[in-house]
């Protein structure tokens, strides 16, 4: 009994350390930046948004245009280093989302659907689990709908990549399409 429940835990473990997670209902456009890790034995604690706020009828509204994850000690909220991958250019950063307690493990993305002819924003919000259950919703843009959850890094989140539409001068623009995480390789 004690031997099955070991070799669950290790094949689970296995399952999400190192792997990557991402949902279904990310954004078409853009090109997948680089992956961006958190520095060793830190683990992804909070994180911030880049988000355009809506420019009304005369604008060309992109809504979330970069998330910043907030690498720290697994018993600490002191930023070691903040890591992000490709980024829009618009919009401003929203205060830090910080788990109470533990760190970051699977995700949400909120996302607007092709609008035809009209203005495509894309990706527009998330939402993260931290692995004290806790559920942290950005402070992103109101358009779309979130798909499911996430698989889970049970050993943490600790990198990034995200697929940002450049901008398209003249053109409809969306930024921030679609993102992925990393799981921790150890702690």
């Amino acid at each position: 009994m004690f031997s099955a429940v070991l070799i669950s835990l290790l094949i689970q473990a296995t399952i999400t350390t190192g792997q990557w997670i991402s949902v279904g209902n990310g954004g078409p456009w853009g090109d997948w930046g680089s992956q961006q890790w958190c520095p060793p034995r830190t683990v992804a604690r909070g994180f911030s948004l880049r988000v355009e706020r809506p420019l009304g009828s005369d604008g060309d509204d992109t809504a979330l245009n970069a998330i910043r994850l907030h690498c720290a000690s697994p018993s600490s909220r002191d930023t070691k280093e903040t890591i992000t991958s490709s980024e829009g250019s618009w919009g401003d950063w929203t205060p830090v989302s910080w788990c109470p307690s533990g760190h970051l493990i699977s995700f949400k993305l909120q996302v607007e659907p092709n609008q035809g002819k009209g203005d495509d924003t894309a990706a527009n919000n998330i939402m993260m689990q931290c692995s004290d259950h806790t559920i942290l919703r950005g402070r992103g843009g109101s358009w779309g709908t979130y798909a499911t959850w996430s698989g889970v890094c049970h050993s943490g989140i600790c990198a990034i990549q995200t697929r940002v539409e450049r901008n398209q001068g003249r053109g409809d623009d969306t930024s921030l399409n679609d993102v992925k995480f990393g799981c921790c390789w150890t702690m």
